[in-house]
């Protein structure tokens, strides 16, 4: 039986391929969960118009993502840390910290789209990198000061 995938499945293929498989598969497991669609004109189209609506989605995010980017672009937050004797910093700035600094700042940046590859651990300046969208990233400076 062909079928065309509605979703991404990892032994099949990518949404929107067509696909043969046999009908029990079909009927009893992929149909049921909505992951494919029996192959017929009508199913064709609907999916083609489905796929320039997602296409359509991902660029306006694309936009708001790299509008964010350049209203970024010259924004730094500070992250006050308790120090210890010559300057050692107890305990280290994270990416929640950071958030927690651009919501303050009416910028509301999920921890998880903060790439830090360590730690943050001494005072100083640093650039932090933000992963907005799949394509777009962004910059902002953290200083790192005494409490």
């Amino acid at each position: 039986m062909k079928v065309i995938l509605r979703k991404d499945h990892e032994n099949l293929g990518k949404m929107g391929e067509t696909v043969t498989v046999k009908n029990g598969f079909a009927r009893n497991y992929l149909f049921p969960k909505g992951i494919a669609v029996m192959a017929t004109p009508k199913q064709m189209n609907m999916l083609e118009e489905e796929k320039k609506l997602l296409k359509r989605r991902q660029e306006k995010e694309k936009r708001q993502a790299e509008a964010l980017a350049k209203q970024l672009e010259g924004v730094s937050v500070t992250a006050a840390v308790a120090v210890g004797e010559e300057d050692k910093v107890f305990g280290s700035v994270t990416a929640q910290q950071i958030s927690e600094q651009l919501k303050e700042k009416g910028f509301d940046i999920d921890k998880k789209k903060i790439l830090l590859d360590d730690p943050i651990k001494a005072l100083g300046v640093y650039d932090v990198l933000l992963k907005l969208h799949p394509e777009v990233e962004g910059k902002i400076r953290l200083w790192v000061v005494k409490e």
